[in-house]
């Protein structure tokens, strides 16, 4: 049975980054542990090498597209995916991934190559009792709350992060896949 994808409201006052406006166009990047995106879309299979977009990344974008804006179809073009790999004694396991992360674009021109970012990290809390949550995070996390529940994901300013870069990181892995595919379709059209 899948579990809620749960985001967590803003504690800011006023709020400060979510939820966001509807009509506000936001590129959306959504990332953590593939124990817990498969609590979510547990009838899901991840390939770490396969076709862009992975069908998982797609329904993790619609998810939480629909958890953000109330809306069961996501029209939102997904942009880019982060497959991170299994390392074992210093080497990546090119068969398995442990991390995934996936961006898409909610109302964004196609012309705008610098939108707001709106970061948001999935926080598996089963496997150390909230223990790593409760240590980055600005909020207590009790992790009956979401045990067997719900999985916890939170927005980057809910994290105890300095100065991050999310926005300029984010837009230039997108960049960079957008020369991929463009070169992909010149080598193969």
């Amino acid at each position: 049975m899948a579990l809620e994808l749960y985001i967590q409201p803003c504690v800011h006052k006023p709020p400060l980054c979510h939820s966001p406006p509807p009509d506000k166009p936001l590129r959306i990047h959504i990332q953590g542990p593939l124990e817990s995106i498969q609590k979510l879309l547990p009838n899901v299979s991840w390939h770490p090498i396969g076709p862009f977009p992975q069908l998982g990344g797609l329904k993790l974008a619609s998810l939480t597209h629909q958890i953000l804006y109330g809306e069961h179809n996501c029209s939102s073009a997904v942009r880019d995916e982060y497959p991170a790999f299994v390392i074992e004694g210093g080497i990546p396991l090119l068969d398995r991934i442990d991390y995934y992360g996936v961006t898409f674009d909610h109302l964004v021109p196609a012309d705008d190559l610098n939108p707001e970012v709106l970061a948001i990290n999935i926080i598996e809390v089963d496997n150390d009792g909230g223990a790593y949550a409760n240590k980055f995070l600005l909020f207590p996390v009790n992790p009956t709350e979401y045990t067997g529940k719900k999985v916890l994901s939170v927005p980057r300013c809910h994290q105890k992060k300095k100065g991050t870069q999310d926005r300029g990181r984010i837009n230039s892995l997108v960049a960079e896949r957008d020369r991929e595919i463009g070169e992909y379709h010149l080598q193969h059209f």
